[in-house]
């Protein structure tokens, strides 16, 4: 499967998601990465039958102005819309709460977060993204949500740690397109870690499954 990144901002180097993604490279999966949302137009979106969108709301790195002008979300809402498969890692949902048509797509967007802590991941309930997982504990940001009252959402993961519980992953569909969410991911030991590659297969084989 062909998958379209778009990594690297401020405070999320592009070096922690290219090499959490390395392993999957391995099993068929090849990624494409941008680092500078100046690069987003549809043309590019619809080579690809999936979208990880892994930074926050830069242009990358070093340009660190709002890439979500409402033209910008408009092609994302467009290339979902139309049957794209959109998974928002960790930082693609920070910096959003603005950003009214992405939040719409995605379902929920980061507020806040403590100091990095011991944060627990666990399924809840069952969903097709969770066959075969295994609850972990790892030192990560843990992300505290704002979901849309309105929305969709389908919660398939939290994460507890000593702050409280949060949402950690969920589904939705907008229009003929399916959205994933999956909120850890700030360290690589927690993107290699193989329930968290469990994740990410899983979420992006559901996204193109008919």
């Amino acid at each position: 499967m062909r998958v379209l990144v778009f990594c690297d901002d401020r405070w999320h180097p592009s070096s922690v998601v290219k090499s959490g993604l390395g392993p999957l490279m391995v099993e068929g999966f090849e990624f494409v990465f941008k680092e500078d949302m100046a690069d987003l137009t549809m043309n590019l979106l619809c080579q690809f039958p999936a979208v990880i969108l892994a930074k926050s709301n830069n242009f990358s790195s070093t340009d660190t102005m709002e890439w979500a002008t409402k033209e910008a979300q408009q092609i994302f809402e467009s290339y979902v819309l139309n049957g794209g498969g959109l998974l928002a890692v960790h930082s693609g949902t920070a910096e959003y709460r603005e950003a009214t048509i992405i939040r719409r797509i995605l379902g929920g967007v980061f507020i806040h977060h403590p100091e990095q802590c011991l944060v627990t991941v666990e399924a809840a309930g069952k969903h097709v993204i969770t066959d075969g997982f295994e609850p972990f504990t790892l030192k990560d940001e843990h992300y505290f949500m704002e979901i849309n009252d309105d929305d969709d959402v389908h919660v398939f993961l939290t994460a507890t740690s000593s702050h409280g519980m949060q949402p950690a992953g969920w589904t939705r569909n907008h229009g003929k397109g399916k959205v994933c969410v999956l909120t850890p991911g700030h360290n690589l030991e927690v993107w290699l870690y193989p329930s968290f590659q469990l994740l990410l297969r899983n979420s992006l084989n559901w996204l193109v499954k008919d």
